[in-house]
């Protein structure tokens, strides 16, 4: 099978069997390939020729050793045994570059993990983190990629019948903040280390064989995750879990639950269903993201230092870092959607200045920026507070040549995002069994940065909803 020449066991032979349960095929009855993003597969080297019972999980290639990993997570602030439940990890995949990525099937069966779950997913949340999951990628934000959604043909009960679907996740890795917590509550020290240890192999390469390489390791994680919450910021894109569970050691975007993206811009909105205390709204991801962070430093304490007082305050003095690196990497961002390449006194203030005129005013998210972008601020319905915001920052800009300044804008401002009302269009047409509306979004959503023609209900601020958006988890 040409698959053996680039897929090898994962973790099987690096991590102790502690993490994870080896797996054997949960056969569905009638596999049909839906979605194959053959993109992705030429990055991988992969051809959909004979890929089928291998992304619906009724066959392994024969060097594969499938396992579920064991893991555990701080879920809405509370600590839980989790554990791959519904998926599994077929194995590392070595792409055309030369670099190891996880394969893994989700939606695949029962696990040791799964709680009771039948361990198997419905069609339209497959098809809803594939969407989402590719507009990430053509953001140009790190994440999990889609390579396939097949249907089962078994049906999956939830609070009614729902089709099944299996989805095919590539990833750098499914190692997560939860893997850590497993480790330090459930395991030894020298599983823990081993575990750390095989992080930085896969990870951070550069770090492996330095003294203070758990330190650093802490840095280097802390560092990626400010990074990444900045770009979600940054675009409006709201992830709706931000549980432990769901924070990768790689520091790409993992689990596309109840996630959604920004219309109005209002710090405070909340998507998720469950989340009903706000927890993981828009503003308060960066500070999650730190509140997460600090539970992964729990769990390296013992290879910080052997003096655990000494390990507590090496921790929190990279903890302290956070807030100022990510304002770093956020204004870095910022300042480039409002065409400034070099930061100079008073740029805060303006980006400040521009939120708080788009919170008192209700102002699109995105089609600000995107209006500021191609000159069209007819579109804002300015005030009087806006047309003074835009004297200085046409002062600010003055120096500049237009066109330079445009080009700063347009690859940091994408004119088109992944509307939550046409998601959800497109996915209620797909249950149907017509793709055309699924297929034409993901194009689009797929280049963000092009401002090529495109059908203008993409671009249009979306209708007023008869009542609140709401996400769910996919169940």
């Amino acid at each position: 099978m040409y698959l053996d020449d680039k897929l090898h066991a994962s973790y099987v032979n690096k991590l102790p069997e502690v993490f994870y349960s080896e797996m054997e095929p949960n056969p569905v009855s009638e596999p049909k390939l839906i979605k194959w993003n053959e993109e992705l597969a030429g990055q991988l080297g992969i051809k959909q020729e004979g890929m089928l019972n291998v992304v619906a999980g009724n066959r392994f290639p024969a060097v594969s050793k499938p396992i579920a990993q064991a893991y555990a997570g701080h879920q809405f602030g509370n600590f839980t045994m989790l554990g791959d439940g519904r998926a599994t990890l077929v194995g590392e995949w070595q792409n055309i570059a030369g670099e190891k990525l996880d394969m893994q099937l989700k939606g695949a069966g029962r696990t040791p993990y799964s709680r009771g779950g039948d361990g198997r997913a419905a069609l339209g949340p497959m098809l809803r983190e594939y969407i989402i999951s590719e507009a990430m990628h053509g953001l140009g934000i790190p994440t999990t990629r889609s390579l396939a959604v097949v249907s089962t043909g078994d049906p999956v009960y939830r609070e009614t019948v729902l089709p099944g679907a299996i989805l095919t996740r590539i990833a750098k890795s499914h190692l997560r903040v939860g893997t850590f917590e497993y480790a330090r509550r459930f395991c030894s020290e020298t599983d823990l280390t081993a575990l750390a240890d095989y992080s930085i192999e896969r990870h951070y390469p550069e770090l492996a064989g330095e003294q203070d390489r758990y330190l650093r390791f802490f840095q280097a994680v802390v560092d990626r995750q400010a990074s990444l919450i900045a770009q979600w910021v940054s675009v409006g894109f709201i992830h709706g879990v931000m549980n432990t569970d769901n924070m990768t050691i790689s520091g790409e975007t993992i689990d596309y639950g109840p996630c959604a993206f920004l219309d109005k811009y209002d710090p405070k909105t909340v998507f998720s269903s469950i989340d009903v205390q706000g927890r993981y709204a828009y503003a308060n991801q960066p500070p999650i993201a730190a509140w997460n962070l600090a539970r992964f430093a729990e769990t390296l304490l013992p290879l910080l230092d052997a003096v655990p007082e000494e390990a507590v305050k090496k921790a929190e003095a990279i903890l302290k870092e956070y807030p100022r690196i990510y304002r770093k990497y956020w204004l870095e961002i910022m300042y480039r959607k409002i065409g400034i390449q070099e930061a100079a006194a008073g740029d805060e203030v303006l980006v400040e200045d521009l939120l708080k005129w788009m919170e008192q005013t209700g102002a699109d998210y995105t089609n600000t920026f995107r209006a500021l972008t191609i000159g069209d601020l007819a579109t804002l319905e300015p005030n009087e507070d806006f047309l003074s915001w835009k004297k200085r920052w046409d002062e600010r800009t003055s120096a500049v040549r237009p066109e330079a300044v445009r080009q700063t804008m347009q690859k940091a401002n994408p004119h088109v995002i992944p509307r939550n009302y046409l998601v959800e269009e497109a996915l209620d047409a797909a249950g149907n069994g017509d793709y055309t509306l699924f297929d034409s979004l993901l194009e689009a959503v797929s280049k963000p940065y092009s401002y090529a023609s495109i059908d203008p209900k993409y671009t249009a601020n979306p209708p007023e909803p008869d009542e609140p958006f709401q996400t769910f988890c996919g169940t």
